[in-house]
């Protein structure tokens, strides 16, 4: 019987882009590192969902690199800290190169809210949820 995985555990996995059903290092191809797995080599978790599910993925990483990149880049140059061409050249680098940086944790931090809000569909959950556990009726 597999141990049952908590909420904590697939926050922590989701943050170091790890499994969040078996915590392996599977997300990604060896030697690819913009290539997920369909599944989980260790454990069988399918990782590459329903077509478009990762559609929120890609809104994440644009989210944080906007926000955490080309909006700083306008407010230094809206207050002069940096000129107009400068602060062109470094939100053109910034949202081309921030993207790349953030594909593989915005895959991964897809799957951990994914998994946060529906912990129950973990195979490793899956048998708590058989054995009665309270609220799982409808998994």
């Amino acid at each position: 019987m597999a141990a049952a995985v908590s909420r904590g555990q697939i926050v922590a996995r989701g943050l170091t882009n790890r499994c969040p059903n078996c915590g392996g290092r599977t997300l990604f191809r060896p030697g690819r590192p913009f290539q997920l797995n369909p599944e989980c080599p260790q454990c069988g978790l399918r990782l590459e969902r329903d077509e478009g599910v990762f559609l929120g993925a890609m809104s994440l990483n644009y989210g944080v690199t906007l926000i955490g990149c080309l909006a700083p880049i306008m407010i230094l140059a809206w207050y002069g800290v940096l000129s107009i061409g400068t602060a062109g050249i470094l939100a053109g680098i910034g949202a081309v190169v921030v993207p790349l940086l953030l594909y593989r944790p915005s895959r991964s931090w897809w799957l951990m809210n994914y998994y946060v809000f529906l912990p129950q569909h973990l195979p490793a959950n899956q048998d708590r949820a058989r054995d009665g556990a309270p609220g799982d009726e409808n998994t």
